[in-house]
């Protein structure tokens, strides 16, 4: 298993970098926008009275229909980063999902740059960090990224691949693997302690869990982790992938468009709203306990060398 490499970042530190996906509500599931144009000064005002930097990862449509969301969270001091352009799956599918196929290798760096150019446009300055949606990312994706002056992808799932417990420069020839890339890949959050009885290892995936069982219950595998990569020598580098809709009511049971509907699971909305703010809150302040620096990508990238 490796280590990765980092240089200003030394074995039991730990650190946190919260991201939010700013895209439709429940992810592909709807065409609405409550949660960008509504949940996102709700999460803005924990963050600034926590006193806590953020990377927000817009995608080009977002930007393009609430210029005013993106340049608040950019005057409020937070990261604008970038998160494909209508939120299409563009890395390698990790597991089957009815009617959603990534985008062929062969189109990412024009899609990459399309979005990038949106975001971009209306922030008026260079992004240099980036999510794939559904943490989907790919070797194309990598290297598209690459080649726009990218410093930054939070995009590996940890969960899936299992292997990378840290931040790490990606091989060329295979994203997954360490190599001589600038970029800086940086893991999701999951629980590699605890055993995983999915086929795909989604149960150490912790998300929504902040909001469906409450901050306590995620800072227990939060603590678990800190003590599995404490144990190989390494930090703890915890990113969180959160949506601006989690901080709003969404709707539940059938949503229909004319064609047919739609039902997400019940875990998707659960606890949606206020609840959902407060633990945020919660999870902040404990995280801060523990003695957790907050970081943006950007900045991660940047202190990671």
């Amino acid at each position: 298993m490796a280590d990765g490499r980092f240089s200003r970042v030394k074995a039991g530190d730990i650190i946190t970098v919260l991201g939010f996906d700013m895209e439709t509500d429940l992810g592909s599931w709807t065409p609405f926008y409550e949660g960008v144009n509504y949940g996102t000064p709700k999460i803005l005002n924990v963050l600034g009275k926590a006193g806590v930097k953020a990377t927000f990862f817009f995608t080009g449509e977002v930007a393009m229909k609430f210029p005013e969301i993106l340049r608040r969270v950019d005057s409020e001091g937070h990261e604008v980063g970038c998160h494909t352009l209508y939120h299409e799956t563009i890395g390698d599918e990790l597991f089957p999902i009815p009617g959603i196929k990534p985008l062929l290798p062969e189109e990412v760096p024009f899609r990459v740059r399309k979005a990038t150019e949106c975001v971009e446009d209306v922030l008026g300055k260079k992004v240099v960090s980036f999510r794939c949606p559904r943490l989907w990312g790919s070797t194309a994706v990598a290297r598209a990224l690459e080649e726009l002056g990218y410093v930054a992808d939070a995009s590996y799932p940890l969960y899936y691949y299992r292997e990378r417990l840290v931040p790490y420069h990606p091989h060329r020839d295979d994203w997954t693997k360490e190599g001589d890339m600038k970029l800086l890949e940086i893991p999701n959050f999951a629980d590699m302690a605890m055993e995983s009885h999915d086929e795909f290892g989604r149960d150490r995936d912790q998300w929504p869990l902040f909001r469906t069982e409450g901050a306590d219950k995620l800072m227990a595998h939060v603590k678990s982790f800190i003590s599995y990569n404490a144990d190989h020598g390494l930090p703890a580098v915890l990113c969180f992938y959160m949506h601006p809709w989690e901080f709003m009511e969404m709707p539940r049971g059938l949503i229909h468009y004319g064609e047919g509907s739609v039902m997400p699971d019940e875990f998707i909305t659960r606890n949606c709203g206020d609840v959902a703010l407060a633990e945020l809150e919660k999870l902040i302040e404990e995280l801060r306990e523990i003695g957790s620096s907050f970081m943006t990508a950007r900045d991660l990238a940047e202190a990671w060398g």
